[in-house]
Order: C-alpha cells, then sequence, then structure tokens
C-alpha cells in the first residue's frame, strides 16, 4: 500500500512541530491539492532557531512497512536538503531515524531509502550506539528542513511506498 495524496483528508493527518518549542519563529505546515502534499513554510534563525517540521501516524501503511526494505519518495523540491524522519519504539521520544535527501527542482523524481540508510539521531545528535530500524515499530514518520538557511520553502510530495 502506498500513501497517496489524492484526497483533502490527508491534510488533517499531518500537524507541524516547529522550532517554537524551543523559542524560534519558524512557521510550517502540510496542505494537499492536486494529488500532491505540500510540506511548505518559512525557516527563521532568529531566537535560536532553524527547524520546521511536519508528522504523521502511518495509520494503515504500518503492515506494509514492517515488510518492507525501506521506503521510496516521490517528491520534487526547491534547491534545499530535507530530511525524511521516523520515530519508533525502540528510540526515546526525542529521538528518531533520519535520511537526508536535496530532491530536484526541475522534475518529480523518486528516491529510494534502504531502512540501512537511516541514522539515528537526537536533537540533531547522532546516536551511535542505537539499535537498526526495525520497521514494524515505525509509529509516526514525516519531514523536517534544518539546513540553516533562512527563508520560504516547499516540498512537494507525491508518493510514499514501502521498497520491495
Amino acid at each position: 500500500m502506498a500513501l497517496t495524496f489524492d484526497s483533502p483528508n490527508e491534510q488533517q493527518r499531518w500537524y507541524a512541530v516547529d522550532d517554537g518549542v524551543m523559542g524560534g519563529v519558524s512557521k510550517s505546515g502540510f496542505c494537499v491539492s492536486d494529488g500532491v502534499g505540500r510540506f511548505q513554510g518559512d525557516v527563521s534563525l532568529e531566537n535560536g532557531g532553524g527547524f520546521a517540521s511536519v508528522r504523521r501516524e502511518p495509520n494503515g501503511f504500518e503492515p506494509t512497512l514492517a515488510d518492507a526494505q525501506g521506503i521510496a519518495l516521490t517528491v520534487r523540491g526547491d534547491g534545499r536538503t530535507y530530511q525524511l524522519r521516523l520515530k519508533t519504539t525502540s528510540l526515546g521520544n526525542a529521538s528518531a531515524y533520519r535520511v537526508k535527501f536535496t530532491p530536484s527542482q526541475d522534475a518529480w523524481e523518486t528516491l529510494h531509502f534502504s531502512w540501512d540508510a537511516f541514522e539515528a539521531v537526537r536533537r540533531g545528535t547522532l546516536l551511535s550506539d542505537a539499535p537498526a530500524v526495525t520497521p514494524s515499530e515505525i509509529h509516526q514518520l514525516g519531514f523536517l528542513i534544518a539546513d540553516r538557511t533562512a527563508g520560504p520553502f516547499c516540498l512537494q510530495i507525491n508518493l510514499i511506498e514501502p521498497l520491495r
């Protein structure tokens, strides 16, 4: 099963967690239109900030992730670097598995990430002693931008699917 953006109801499943949690003023959101999900907003470096993120529980998606070899994204970018982030039950609440990517600005592209491409992090710091990703333990997925660059951003997502 793949996660698509054909239903406007998909927009309601995503929520933002920006640097306001630590005093920053970055703003982001997630919208869906014309079959495309858009993670967009404005990153600000003021007040020690500098990141924006959106998250979604993988409702109905997790049985296929449990059997997958990784995740594929069909995306189009804006020249900035993003992270796909996964939360699992084996890491603490402030930790996640991430993979960084800089998608093409000119065309849609499908990026393939095997589970071993993900690294465990806690607030941006690598966790060298963390276990490998266990797909059946994934309970949240999301996108984050933290490229130390102020200004507007927009990551377009057409498809998120398990790698077989």
